[in-house]
């Protein structure tokens, strides 16, 4: 049994931010259940690359799901949707602020529905504060918080700021809303009682840049604070190989240091050094020097690398599931390990409306006469 499997969600998200918080959910054993309208979500073209109807990212970010379409501006959408909530233990959206409230589905009404409803309300900024009604996306939360500069700041403080891959602004808050909603699920089991829970993205990337209490102690940015105080910074970097590859170095501590200079047989570990050490070597001699001398170590990976790789191969990292369109994808499994409850991948993306039929009879008890009703009334797909 997962740990998650009594909980039923309702999921009106879309993009990355959302859909990685329900996907989590999903992965540790949470009946997720994918609303989105008859046309299909945005996010299911949100790439180039498509498959079996879907982007790449709707593939991966939407595993574990069951898929359901509702048009939720129609009177009947709304009302099947407000059927579904007293079913449900929480519902999480991503739309801008205002959005559930104008569609008659705001907390107070879901609470109305089901008092011990949890509601994850996930925003750029946040559902209140000046800032709430603006849009946003991840690189907006991400140069807002700092981390587009000091990032661009690792490279050269004078040049541009510089962003991060793979929109850490909407995957950490997705992190953080999962927790979150967890959290509350643990309240509830003790209260009683549910919650609203405000996830913004600007939030969560302003609580993970480590610089502002740096700046706050110091009143130094944080390239002016390692040049001023760059004792106990240790070594580390990246280093060339004569294949063109790269290692990655981080020894950040006075006893790796030691044990990297005993097993060089020198009196001073330089960059120099290092780098004239690696430049005659390929990237896995590097790796494997390195690796026997015990200091943290790794090869520069591109994706291809990363999907042969034996270790992350062992540990079971990437699965594949049948999807009803594409056929046998691979994809990436959950990532952490339960001694009793395990998390893990067992079906792909639903494709639009795929369990319209099982979840309305399943759960709502509909019969045929009635979906068909909602069909023609443009509340769900065919």
């Amino acid at each position: 049994m997962r740990i998650l499997e009594d909980i039923r969600v309702l999921d009106l998200t879309q993009f990355w931010f959302g859909p990685y918080c329900t996907m989590m959910l999903a992965d540790m054993g949470a009946e997720v259940i994918r609303v989105e309208p008859p046309w299909g979500s945005v996010d299911r073209l949100a790439d180039a690359y498509i498959v079996g109807g879907s982007s790449y990212t709707f593939h991966q970010l939407n595993l574990n799901k069951k898929g359901l379409t509702l048009n939720l501006k129609t009177e009947e959408g709304l009302a099947v949707f407000k059927e579904l909530v007293p079913t449900a233990d929480i519902v999480v959206q991503n739309f801008r602020p205002g959005t559930m409230e104008r569609l008659g589905l705001g907390y107070d009404v879901l609470k109305e529905l089901n008092p011990r409803i949890i509601y994850a309300a996930l925003s750029g900024f946040g559902q209140t504060g000046p800032y709430t009604a603006r849009p946003s996306f991840a690189p907006i939360a991400e140069a807002m918080s700092g981390h587009s500069r000091l990032t661009g700041d690792g490279v050269d403080v004078n040049g541009p700021p510089i962003e991060m891959a793979q929109a850490v602004g909407d995957l950490a808050p997705g992190l953080y809303a999962a927790m979150s909603i967890i959290a509350a699920v643990r309240h509830r089991d003790r209260k009683g009682e549910g919650q609203m829970i405000d996830v913004a993205q600007l939030d969560v990337m302003t609580s993970m840049n480590m610089a502002i209490t740096g700046y706050n102690l110091s009143g130094m940015l944080l390239h002016e604070l390692m040049d001023k105080y760059p004792m106990g910074r240790g070594f580390g970097g990246l280093f060339k190989t004569v294949d063109s590859g790269y290692i990655r170095l981080a020894i950040f501590s006075p006893r790796l240091i030691d044990d990297l200079r005993e097993y060089m047989d020198i009196e001073e570990v330089t960059e120099g050094l290092i780098k004239e050490k690696v430049s005659g070597m390929t990237r896995d001699e590097a790796v494997n020097y390195f690796t026997a001398a015990r200091v943290p170590v790794a090869p520069v990976y591109n994706v291809d690398d990363v999907v042969k790789d034996p270790h992350l191969i062992e540990r079971n990292m990437f699965t594949t599931v049948d999807h009803e369109n594409a056929g046998p994808i691979k994809v990436v499994n959950f990532p952490v390990k339960f001694s009793e409850t395990p998390a893990y991948v067992k079906s792909a993306a639903p494709v639009i409306g795929q369990h319209n039929q099982e979840v309305l009879k399943t759960i709502l008890g509909y019969d045929d006469e009635k979906i068909t009703a909602l069909k023609k009334a443009n509340a769900i797909s065919e």
